[in-house]
């Protein structure tokens, strides 16, 4: 009997000679669910959060943990000197479940506390697997679990926030480098003063990185170490629920980076060699061992890795209410040589036999499981291949992400304007890697994230105007490289935004032209804060050019959110004239016209289109946004034939040189 093809293939028909490999993909991913759940959900199955680790009951407490290899495990802390004593001693338990229990009166809240682990060979101590709070002494820069049970649990004020249905203008951010000092920033400070400015500067998801306890404060979060505590870097956990509970007061959405790609090699701290294996949570030999991140790759074959990484995902969003997350290195995830040295040029690249499917199965789950716990959850996929079907819904035979991360147009922004001249730049191209995605994927798009502004790389504003960023961005300091960034600046972003395929994405401070690089206290640099900290006060000093960017983007982000621009899935190519640099296209009702000559401007420019009129709404020109105000915003615009009345109709612009402008069409009136 011929199975039916999924909608994934029937909508591309070159999938056709890989269907037996979507389909079965998909099918283990069913089996797997089965067996792990049998007739219950993933979602009942997701719970390991709730019966490992530790927990206080009526009846005292109770600490469960995961250690297969172990002979002997033991409770210590400060309640009892850090000493193995009888009375903290774990009991053995079937499928390698350790269970402790204790006295209401054993603990209590604000101890501090670890694991003694032994196994035949030797003895470790170790953070339980299952912590939810983990805090690093500031002298020994020693960590250990903290007990986090105080009288009065967070009560929950922003109770019926569903997230937002808009398509996601997302405000990418680090809690501890989002203040201007030059310490760790805390999420009360976040709260208090970031929530508001993304309100204000119209942005409606905020994406929080470096939320998973990690021991190195410059691995920006990616090495994580304690899957389920909310680094106490930043403070409590009940402060970061009032940071979450906060943004759902204001509408914004919350998400986060989750990183079950890989963990950190650690073992004092993290999972590696756990309970004196390597192959507890990880690939034994090779396979275990990312080659480029120097940390250690997830069994996902395992069932209770499975457990671990799913239960992950529903305390994340059960437990802080976090409206859905960024999945880190799925790309890393994908392909059993992690698809590095891989240009995935055809087809066969994706379904040659180097596709991982325990990890596959992972994702569909994970992305099953979220909508379970929140039909209107956001899952992003962080990948570089294009996996077809990446993120195309379950039921159309697709691995369920609701976007994918454009990981194409930043890397092409760099390389235009690193190895081309302006007068090379060619609109028709531009035009093309900002549209060029699969029909049936949402893409999130971005001129830069996090990854270009990291030491060793360079922001967008940094690479058009270098050193001059130091000397000449006074108001009163007249500079021609400069007034080509700010041009480009404004006009990469309008570009990138008003062409995203879903969704859009900015890195906090990018959007006012940050200065320099970000680079995290580390030996190489003295241990300094200096370049791990976010300068508001510049975007904001009326004597500056920042804020020119800095309004900009209000103005812009603006825009797309109140004509709600990204519900309008088609962008519909107008014209481009490759020697002039003009480019245009429409999006519904706004048309979009970009001159990118660097030096000429244009008299009385025709644009193709049918009969209509036209009110300029966006311009990157205007005065307020450091132009020099060549174009008259404020008077209609209509398009006038080529000749009678049934020909060509074209609108006749002014396009100065490095510009761009947003008309809406406007009806004509009805003639009575």
């Amino acid at each position: 009997m011929t199975k039916k093809l999924p909608k994934l293939i029937q909508d591309d028909m070159w999938l056709n000679p890989f269907a037996d490999v979507i389909i079965n993909r998909n099918e283990a991913a069913c089996k797997k669910e089965k067996e792990l759940a049998g007739d219950k959900s993933v979602y009942d199955f997701a719970s390991g959060y709730l019966y490992f680790g530790l927990h206080k009951t009526e009846f005292g407490w109770v600490m469960r943990e995961w250690a297969p290899n172990a002979t002997h495990l033991y409770l210590i802390g400060s309640f009892n000197n850090w000493e193995e004593q009888k009375q903290y001693a774990f009991s053995p338990a079937e499928n390698g479940v350790w269970e402790l229990s204790l006295n209401e009166d054993e603990l209590k809240h604000g101890d501090l506390y670890a694991l003694s682990m032994h196994w035949s060979v030797d003895y470790g101590k170790r953070i339980p697997a299952w912590a939810n709070y983990v805090i690093q002494d500031p002298e020994t820069h020693i960590f250990n679990a903290k007990v986090w049970r105080p009288e009065n649990l967070y009560e929950w004020k922003n109770n019926n926030f569903n997230g937002s249905s808009e398509p996601p203008l997302i405000y990418e951010a680090h809690i501890g480098m989002s203040g201007e000092e030059g310490r760790v920033h805390t999420y009360n400070e976040f709260r208090e003063n970031m929530l508001p400015r993304i309100k204000a500067n119209g942005y409606n998801t905020v994406q929080l990185m470096a939320i998973p306890e990690h021991p190195y404060y410059g691995s920006f979060g990616y090495h994580v170490s304690s899957f389920f505590a909310p680094s106490s870097r930043f403070g409590t956990p009940d402060d970061l629920k009032r940071l979450i509970d906060e943004a759902h007061g204001m509408g914004l959405t919350v998400i986060m980076d989750i990183v079950h790609s890989h963990a950190v090699k650690n073992e004092a701290e993290g999972l590696g060699k756990y309970d004196g294996t390597r192959y507890q949570f990880f690939h034994q030999g090779a396979k275990g061992e990312h080659p480029a991140w120097d940390s250690y790759c997830f069994n996902y074959g395992k069932n209770e890795v499975l457990h671990f990484l799913l239960s992950n995902i529903k305390f994340w969003l059960e437990e802080y209410r976090f409206d859905g997350f960024r999945f880190d290195g799925v790309t890393s995830m994908l392909y059993f040589d992690h698809g590095l040295e891989k240009a995935f040029t055809n087809y066969n690249d994706y379904f040659n036999g180097n596709v991982d499917t325990e990890a596959t199965t992972y994702l569909i789950l994970a992305n099953k499981l979220m909508k379970q716990i929140k039909q209107h959850s956001i899952s992003i996929a962080e990948d570089v291949s294009g996996m077809p079907g990446l993120a195309v819904p379950l039921d159309f035979g697709g691995m369920g992400f609701d976007y994918r991360m454009a990981m194409g147009v930043p890397d092409y922004w760099i390389k235009l304007i690193k190895e081309k001249k302006d007068d090379d730049w060619e609109v028709g191209d531009i035009f093309y890697n900002l549209t060029s995605k699969r029909l049936d994927e949402k893409v999130v798009s971005y001129a830069e994230s996090h990854d270009q502004a990291l030491v060793g790389d360079k922001t967008i504003i940094f690479r058009l105007i270098d050193k001059e960023m130091y000397y000449s961005m006074r108001k009163d300091q007249p500079n021609l490289t400069v007034d080509r960034g700010i041009a480009l600046h404004k006009m990469i972003r309008l570009i990138t935004a008003s062409t995203a395929g879903g969704a859009y994405l900015n890195f906090m401070g990018n959007e006012f032209g940050h200065p320099e690089w970000i680079d995290f206290p580390r030996e190489g640099n003295g241990w300094s804060y200096k370049h791990c900290r976010r300068i508001w006060s510049i975007s904001e000093d009326p004597e500056l050019k920042f804020h020119w960017l800095y309004d900009f983007d209000k103005e812009m982000i603006r825009f797309i959110s109140e004509h709600k621009l990204l519900t309008i899935p088609a962008v519909d190519f107008v014209m481009e004239n490759k020697p002039d640099k003009v480019l245009a296209y429409h999006r519904g009702l706004f048309l979009f016209v970009f001159n990118f000559n660097p030096t000429h401007s244009f008299t009385d420019y025709g644009i193709p289109l049918g009969p209509g009129k036209y009110q300029i709404i966006l311009n990157t020109d205007s005065g307020r946004f450091g132009g020099h105000d060549r174009v008259d915003e404020d008077i209609p615009y209509y398009t006038l034939p080529s000749g009678g009345l049934t020909s060509q109709h074209y609108l006749k612009l002014y396009l100065p040189a490095r510009t761009a402008l947003v008309f809406k069409k406007i009806d004509f009136p009805k003639v009575k």
